[in-house]
């Protein structure tokens, strides 16, 4: 009779261990199929991308004309068109993925639900034989072979219990991680439907200003002519538009331009970029304000929002503003710093705002790349390849929507990039970016 009370339990754990593992298998292939086809589809779409992008930079070498200039325009509504193909594409995979993993973490949860109750019924057949003492069970078996067969069966159900508790612990950590994953693969499906939306905004553009040019007939040279000069006219208003930094005095958009293109050179994000990083910067400075000023406060002083060698932080941030400050031969009584937000510590420097530590992290870096040994991080041309150095140690390289809004997002926030709280700032610096590449970038390149 106690070998038979666990024949049930037995036999329920034995279809989930020799069934689940089949049946999650299966799906996995399923899935993987699913993927290597939109791959391939994925792959076609992109070659034709490339395509577009030789076309759009043959045409622009060309003599400016109204047959170039329709060419132009409609190479980039083909590219962006494509390029919401592609992301369209990227959008079914992953939403695939999401469906995948919410199958998989409830059937986890269901395995757990019963390995839970078979671990209650090894539990209560444990505490029966507990609650009986020896010579109880010895007088219940007639012969000594019943005996050892009530022993051997106690025997095993500690051991069951054991292994079921190992595994019932193997499973929530399995479904916490996959639950884990599924939070990212959200994020991601969100950052690829901004994509698309910007995308779409981008074509509606390059549209309108296609139409303007259509309007304009080839008997109409000094119409077209007018056309030109006011390109050129609005060029040189774009090249002489002050560009706002944070912490730093505004410099001609011009020359903000040169100084994120030798970045980009150097490390692979795109200028727009980086422009719109520092751009978002700027705005955020002036709501925050600034700190360390001649006339502000004791508590706004540098000593009072750096951490310092008596803070009991992992950080000193007091010391090395000072070396910065003393090294450039700069007041360290009087250089703008960022204050702190909420109850955490301020003194980030200049555009890029770095804090003192990280910075220093960087200053052979940004040496090397600019010449300026050591750099400054008030000076815009240090700060903007700081920025970009950074920007590219983050993945903004990678120059898709979802690695440049993620290094935004990471320049921002750090660890924290993907609460739900902080995407607001990602999302802006994706918007910025558009709208710089759009409006002050491309006019200056369609020349």
């Amino acid at each position: 009779m106690a070998r038979r009370r666990f024949i049930k339990p037995f036999f329920i754990a034995a279809i989930f261990f020799f069934l689940l593992p089949l049946a999650i298998s299966q799906a996995a292939l399923s899935v993987e199929e699913r993927r290597k086809n939109l791959e391939t589809e994925l792959a076609k779409v992109e070659a034709e991308i490339a395509v577009q992008a030789e076309l759009l930079k043959s045409k622009r070498k060309e003599t400016a004309s109204i047959e170039r200039d329709i060419a132009i325009l409609n190479a980039q509504i083909k590219r962006a068109q494509l390029e919401i193909k592609a992301r369209n594409l990227a959008i079914s995979d992953i939403s695939r993925d999401i469906g995948g993993k919410e199958k998989t973490i409830l059937t986890l949860e269901e395995e757990l639900v019963v390995r839970r109750e078979y671990l209650k019924r090894l539990l209560q057949n444990s505490q029966d034989y507990e609650s009986s003492s020896l010579p109880e069970i010895l007088l219940g078996n007639e012969e000594f072979s019943d005996f050892y067969a009530v022993v051997d069966s106690i025997q095993t159900v500690q051991v069951d219990i054991r292994d079921s508790m190992d595994v019932i612990r193997g499973t929530k950590q399995k479904t916490q991680v996959e639950k884990k994953n599924l939070e990212e693969k959200k994020v991601s499906e969100a950052s690829a439907k901004l994509e698309v939306e910007a995308k779409k905004q981008e074509v509606e553009k390059h549209e309108e200003n296609k139409q303007g040019l259509l309007s304009v007939s080839k008997s109409q040279e000094a119409t077209y002519s007018k056309v030109l000069a006011d390109r050129r006219a609005r060029a040189a208003d774009i090249r002489n538009a002050l560009f706002a930094l944070r912490d730093s005095t505004a410099i001609p958009f011009g020359r903000a331009l040169d100084y994120a293109n030798a970045a980009s050179q150097r490390t692979g994000v795109r200028p727009a970029f980086i422009l719109a990083i520092l751009t978002q910067e700027s705005n955020l400075g002036k709501n925050i304000g600034t700190c360390n000023r001649p006339g502000d406060p004791p508590s706004k002083h540098w000593r009072a929002i750096m951490p310092g060698p008596g803070d009991n932080s992992r950080r000193d941030d007091e010391s090395v503003y000072l070396r910065i400050t003393r090294n450039l031969g700069l007041n360290p009584e009087s250089m703008p710093l960022s204050c702190p937000m909420g109850s955490g510590w301020g003194g980030a420097m200049g555009p890029s705002q770095f804090i003192p530590t990280t910075w220093a992290s960087y200053e052979a870096k940004i040496a090397v790349a600019t010449g300026h040994t050591p750099p400054n991080p008030w000076e815009p041309q240090d700060a903007f390849m700081a920025s970009a150095i950074y920007l590219s140690e983050l993945g903004a390289s990678r120059q898709t929507f979802a690695a440049e809004r993620e290094a935004a997002l990471r320049y921002y926030a750090g660890g924290n990039w993907s609460k739900p709280s902080n995407a607001f700032y990602g999302d802006s610096v994706m918007k910025i970016a558009a709208s710089i590449q759009q409006n002050m970038i491309d006019p200056l390149q369609d020349l």
